[in-house]
């Protein structure tokens, strides 16, 4: 089986709401070990992350120890970055074991080909501001010279700040009309791309099924309602409200 999942946000909200994610985080972990193949984590698993040469941040003990232990058993794990964990240097593949990716992949599983990205920093040309500060916070020069400048106390604590504000501005309700930039780069692509068979996306904290030029699955947040996408061997993908 194959499993893909975003925006779990772990280390957002107050102590209480982290732990509790944290913790449905973890039980569905366990639940999937036995049969799951491959897991695609399609960015945001962490509110905020960023990482120094010899520094991370404190927590997410329990979750990094679970990644590690499904890598060590053979089940291949796919961090794709999203605009709250794109700071990743080479921690969690080298501790984890898990295959991290900081652009869009083509994924070909059980016979399909699936396009998968976070969503965060695609088909924005008309939004200049969002387009510079997309090039800032993915600016290789701009994290040494921040990891050198800034001690770590005082940088994680402004991004776990800033990270709260971001993830507030989406709202506690969104309508499906916020997907549209989405699905137009996804029918775009899919006519330039004709061996795709579908796209999957995370970012925008609505979970959706938009049958387009190709199928499009948007999963939600994890604060809002866990939930996963789940395709079976035979390239079936089902959208899953967790308990």
């Amino acid at each position: 089986m194959y499993y893909f999942v975003s925006d779990i946000h772990l280390g957002a909200g107050d102590r209480n709401a982290a732990r509790r994610a944290e913790r449905r985080f973890l039980r569905w972990l366990d639940e999937i070990e036995s049969t799951a193949e491959v897991v695609v984590l399609d960015g945001d698993v962490f509110d905020f992350w960023f990482e120094y040469g010899r520094v991370v941040p404190k927590g997410f003990v329990r979750v990094l120890g679970k990644l590690a232990e499904m890598t060590d058993k053979g089940i291949r794990i796919l961090f794709l970055t999203g605009n709250h964990d794109m700071w990743v240097g080479d921690y969690l593949h080298e501790e984890c074991g898990l295959e991290v990716h900081t652009t869009p992949q083509t994924l070909s599983l059980a016979g399909k080909t699936l396009f998968v990205a976070h969503g965060d920093n695609m088909n924005i040309k008309g939004q200049p501001f969002l387009r510079l500060m997309n090039t800032c916070f993915r600016s290789r020069v701009l994290r040494v010279i921040f990891s050198w400048l800034i001690h770590p106390d005082l940088f994680i604590r402004f991004g776990q700040w800033w990270s709260g504000s971001s993830r507030k501005s989406h709202g506690e309700e969104r309508d499906v009309k916020f997907l549209q930039p989405l699905i137009e780069y996804a029918d775009r692509y899919a006519a330039s791309h004709p061996e795709i068979d579908g796209f999957i996306f995370g970012h925008m904290h609505i979970m959706h099924h938009e049958q387009s030029l190709k199928p499009i699955w948007f999963m939600g947040d994890w604060h809002s309602v866990p939930n996963v996408l789940v395709m079976d061997g035979e390239g079936n993908i089902t959208q899953q409200i967790l308990d």
